[in-house]
């Protein structure tokens, strides 16, 4: 699998640049929308790689490789949860550091959402990878219009609450919060593995 997480990073390189500056940029501004939505938007990365991949015709390339059809779509989804990891890290430094020197009076720095917001990318990838397996990327057009809304409905929504949380006479997020969006990404997850591996077998055929 190593060698396929190698492969998707060559071939995105140049949106992993993009991408990068794009989480720095959107980290650096005191927005709440755009601090999440630099978090939630590293869900589209397997989605942009599945798509390279349908166009240089991988999957009959990978046919002929000893790789097993559990690794070609396992790396997918660890390719999706290392971006979003590394997004909500950085955006989590970057915040912390600003932090310092500013505080806006609403929707400021909070590990809590970004951390929210980790959780809604790993939703969203688990979502989105099985219409990518099962259709493709070009005949999924309404899935990547569903894939778009979802990635901006979840930056909007989160940022929202961020703005709620923070304002004059806001509540304070409840502690089961994070735990349960963390376990449905999880059992997101779960289900959606083994659903891409049967599209994918189908598919291959």
């Amino acid at each position: 699998m190593k060698a396929l997480l190698m492969k998707d990073f060559y071939v995105l390189w140049k949106q992993m640049r993009i991408f990068l500056l794009i989480i720095l940029i959107f980290s650096a501004i005191p927005s709440s929308f755009n601090n999440l939505f630099a978090v939630v938007y590293a869900a589209m990365l397997p989605y942009t790689a599945g798509a390279y991949d349908e166009r240089s015709k991988w999957d009959q390339l990978a046919a002929m490789m000893p790789y097993a059809d559990r690794d070609v779509v396992l790396s997918k989804y660890v390719l999706g949860w290392l971006a979003t990891a590394a997004a909500a890290v950085i955006s989590l430094l970057l915040q912390g550091v600003i932090s310092l020197f500013w505080q806006p009076t609403s929707g400021g720095y909070s590990p809590v959402l970004i951390l929210l917001a980790g959780c809604a990318a790993l939703g969203i990838v688990a979502i989105m990878l099985p219409p990518l397996f099962r259709f493709g990327v070009e005949k999924g057009r309404v899935v990547m219009f569903l894939f778009i809304f979802l990635v901006c409905g979840s930056a909007g929504a989160l940022s929202s609450i961020a703005i709620i949380s923070t304002s004059y006479g806001g509540t304070q997020l409840p502690a089961w919060l994070i735990p349960a969006m963390a376990a449905a990404a999880l059992v997101l997850n779960a289900v959606s593995i083994p659903l891409s591996l049967r599209f994918y077998r189908r598919h291959s055929r």
